[in-house]
């Protein structure tokens, strides 16, 4: 896990040292992601620099100090994430000829893109944002994971373009413009993050996952071309007839996934794993301990007084199976913690359980350097509730797999999956809020209801699909990268393994849901092997905020005095009647919402913090 920044400029622009200082500065706004090296290196023909920060996880070495070239220095890549299969692509390379000479996972790819050729990022087994040069061709190619775990932003000025894991990076490059953009803005008040490829600024965009793009600088003008997709998370019904057997399909799960967790315990740093009480971790760590044979750390963090706390089930789970567990109690002031968490986003993210993984994150990494997550399970094999009560407004059962099956008035999945299981406000409130919603956004909303209403794949196939592409990584992955790298923590996602990824496409919806309540059949299945089967389907308690830990009165107060006040920087961004109106309404019990109040206070003080309060 690293931090990568680079800049790149038409000739007159910048001159050698000021790129350099620019690269500096961009580098080392983001030292928390790589406290153990820093790298830059600048391109002696002009018009490219490249910078990193490391977290060092493999060849702890100064061999392993990026940006990194291949050996006649033609390619230079900066690079964050783990190639999982690198040893395999490197003995590739070693029989064409290549000496590589770092024991890194990053210097495979110099040598395998020395031909520009994206079509080799199928090879690619792991978690990755990268930037590579190719200094004869005078071109760059970023690329990022297939589900997005590793940020990718960039932007284009006058004659220069960058990108960065961050956004505050690229705010230091002369020329950024740090306006609000107001379509990303609807789409943070409709979803409670901004989805790719928008970013809260209108000068930068996030590289979607699974995507690649280049920039040429051939003939001395910046071309800048558009992301290409080159995979993506599509579950598709298989046949009806024929077909594994479910033996042969709990047989197959069992092998990826522990191949998966195998993969992911290649470390030369402590490693351990999240425990709650749910399916997900509880079967990593089960893969460790029981199929792999290994001693493991678990850590899991819990809340004073609060019955809806996992760390109970997370202690039962340890136990059970023999890890070495960790367990911390907390009473969180949560005043207290909003503008902490605020401060650490480069992008605002309005899930309120950016607090909990935090201080997670924060306690693992007194231990380790690296956790295993159970993230991924619920979007891959169908376990959010909001499924399971979307399928079962569906009517009768064979209803809810196959939306074609209609004995009464046609159902509308997206009236339900779109209401507040989904959206945090519904498009008309934030039409209300912003003075209407723009083209962009209105049609992307329709887009979401005509997806989800369509019939040509199970309604639980379409719903994990729309997850996979927005919620997934504009909200889940995002937060825990931006958490755990605050703390300077590798996590990595056995369930995201592409080939665990690849099997979940193709399950059948009936492996996944059986009505009127079980969902996540296969994978709760497998874990039943190795843990109680009656601890499947315990109540799903997710990892937010404990209700103890705020009070109804003082988030309401703290909101009165950020959203209400004079001062208050939202109100130059929305219509302030209607943003008073709405903190109003927030104080009738039967309306207050803390997941709608969340992201307003996360988004004021963030603009507070230095964003800008205009559109």
């Amino acid at each position: 896990m690293c931090a990568i920044a680079g800049l790149l400029c038409e000739p007159g622009r910048f001159d050698a040292s000021t790129l350099e200082r620019i690269l500096l500065a961009m580098r080392d706004t983001m030292t928390h992601r790589g406290p153990d090296d820093a790298g830059i290196w600048i391109d002696p023909a002009g018009g490219c620099g490249l910078a990193h920060r490391r977290l060092a996880i493999i060849d702890l070495s100064h061999e392993g100090r990026q940006p990194l070239g291949n050996r006649d220095a033609t390619v230079q890549v900066t690079f964050n994430g783990e190639i999982y299969n690198y040893q395999t692509l490197r003995r590739g390379l070693e029989r064409t000829g290549h000496r590589l000479r770092t024991r890194t996972d990053t210097e495979v790819l110099p040598y395998l893109f020395e031909d520009l050729d994206p079509a080799h990022l199928h090879e690619l087994d792991g978690m990755f944002a990268f930037g590579l040069w190719h200094r004869e061709r005078r071109r760059l190619l970023l690329a990022r994971d297939p589900f997005g775990k590793k940020p990718l932003y960039y932007a284009r000025g006058p004659g220069w373009f960058a990108f960065a894991s961050e956004l505050t990076a690229l705010t230091q490059v002369p020329g950024f413009t740090d306006a609000i953009d107001g379509e990303a803005l609807e789409f943070y008040l409709l979803l409670q993050y901004v989805p790719a490829p928008h970013s809260i600024y209108e000068a930068a965009r996030k590289l979607p996952p699974g995507c690649w793009m280049t920039v040429d600088l051939a003939g001395d003008r910046l071309t800048v071309a558009e992301a290409t997709r080159y995979t993506r998370f599509e579950p598709a019904e298989p046949a009806r007839f024929g077909g594994p057997s479910t033996p042969e399909r709990l047989e197959e799960l069992r092998a990826r996934v522990r191949d998966a967790v195998q993969k992911r315990l290649v470390s030369d740093v402590p490693l351990g794993a999240f425990l709650s009480g749910g399916v997900d971790s509880a079967l990593v760590a089960a893969m460790v301990t029981r199929e792999l044979d290994q001693p493991l750390a678990t850590f899991s963090i819990g809340f004073e007084g609060a019955d809806d706390s996992e760390h109970l089930y997370a202690r039962e789970v340890a136990r059970h199976l023999g890890t070495e567990h960790h367990e911390e109690r907390l009473r969180p002031d949560t005043l207290h913690l909003v503008p902490e968490i605020a401060e650490r986003l480069d992008e605002p993210n309005g899930d309120s359980s950016c607090l909990p993984t935090y201080l997670l994150c924060r306690y693992t990494r007194q231990h380790v350097t690296v956790a295993l997550s159970g993230d991924g399970g619920d979007e891959l094999f169908g376990g959010y509730g909001r499924y399971r009560d979307t399928l079962r407004e569906a009517g009768h059962p064979l209803r809810s797999l196959w939306p074609a099956v209609r004995n009464r008035r046609r159902y509308r999945p997206a009236d339900g999956y779109l209401s507040p299981r989904w959206l945090i406000f519904q498009p008309d409130e934030v039409a209300a809020l912003t003075g209407g919603l723009s083209a962009t956004v209105e049609g992307c909303v329709e887009g979401w209801r005509r997806d989800l209403n369509a019939s040509r794949q199970p309604l639980l196939h379409r719903m994990r699909h729309l997850d996979a592409e927005t919620y997934l990584p504009g909200a889940v992955l995002a937060k825990v990268d931006r958490m755990s790298m605050q703390v300077a923590l590798e996590v990595r996602c056995p369930l995201l393994d592409r080939s665990v990824a690849e099997l979940a496409a193709g399950l059948p919806a009936a492996a996944l849901w059986r009505p009127p309540a079980e969902t996540k059949r296969l994978l709760k299945a497998l874990a039943s092997r190795y843990l109680p089967a009656g601890w499947m389907n315990r109540p799903k308690m997710g990892f937010g905020l404990p209700s103890n830990s705020w009070s109804r009165d003082a988030m309401l107060g703290l909101a009165r005095d950020l959203l209400a006040a004079s001062d208050t920087r939202l109100a130059t961004l929305v219509e302030p009647g209607r943003l008073r109106q709405l903190i109003a309404q927030q104080a009738d019990p039967g309306r207050f919402s803390i997941y709608q109040l969340w992201p307003l206070l996360i988004l004021e003080l963030w603009l507070r913090r230095g964003g800008r309060s205009h559109r």
